[in-house]
């Protein structure tokens, strides 16, 4: 199972989102490559950049810092915030993104999405924000979308979609487990990827995750960041518990 260490970028600085909200930013280093590097040197197999500027108000100037990020590290780099559109997702793509991430325009704008799966083949995950009855919210949690997970994932999956993040709606990463449930369903679905990436309380919540099986499926990976910022494991042990190497 893949270890992703998360690295949020706002105005040129990675941050933390103490409740999702970018208006709320903490501050936790003035130079992102850094903080990646860092991730990469305690045991990140994988890192996730947000771009918070790009994902909350179509601002795409961290984009020069993303792509130097992607030049500079040897593990592979996945990018979310932002990507609304053919020309940006393939730009990203180009700059040598791993695999890019879409939210809401893979659900509103379905035909342009399957477009992209087709252009580039195991290179655009989709994530998707599930409220506990498995309603799927769009647009940073603020708006529901009438569609559910079942559905969507059987769409996104026959068109082609290389991977889907998966992370529960509200819950607070630090004081409430995950969504089992809601993971097993999205495992029971399809057969591409599935990575949790609503964080992780602890270390017995990571193995909860790791041992997570449906019809001889696993989680494909989990997403961690404000729970190492936190001090409630470090990604060595994270890494340790998801037997990476």
């Amino acid at each position: 199972m893949d270890l992703y260490s998360r690295v949020n970028i706002l105005d040129g600085r990675a941050v933390r989102l103490p409740h999702g909200d970018v208006h709320e930013a903490i501050a936790l280093d003035a130079d992102p490559l850094e903080r990646a590097r860092g991730w990469v040197a305690k045991g990140a197999t994988r890192i996730q950049i947000v771009d918070l500027n790009a994902a909350a108000y179509g601002d795409y100037r961290n984009r020069p810092l993303i792509h130097g990020i992607i030049e500079a590290l040897d593990i592979p780099v996945q990018v979310a915030g932002g990507i609304r559109s053919p020309q940006e997702a393939s730009r990203m793509i180009e700059a040598g993104a791993w695999r890019v991430v879409m939210g809401t325009a893979a659900i509103e704008e379905q035909v342009m999405a399957w477009e992209l799966f087709r252009t580039y083949p195991g290179k655009v995950a989709v994530s998707l924000d599930v409220l506990p009855d498995e309603e799927l919210v769009v647009r940073g949690w603020t708006a529901h979308s009438g569609r559910f997970l079942e559905e969507v994932l059987i769409e996104l999956s026959a068109g082609g979609a290389a991977a889907y993040l998966v992370s529960e709606a509200g819950r607070d990463a630090l004081e409430e487990p995950p969504n089992f449930g809601v993971l097993r369903r999205a495992l029971a679905i399809v057969d591409e990827p599935v990575i949790a990436a609503g964080g992780a309380r602890n270390l017995a919540d990571l193995e909860a995750l790791y041992e997570l099986e449906v019809d001889g499926k696993r989680l494909g990976g989990v997403i961690v960041g404000r729970e190492v910022t936190a001090g409630r494991f470090t990604v060595n042990q994270a890494a340790q518990v998801l037997h990476d190497d």
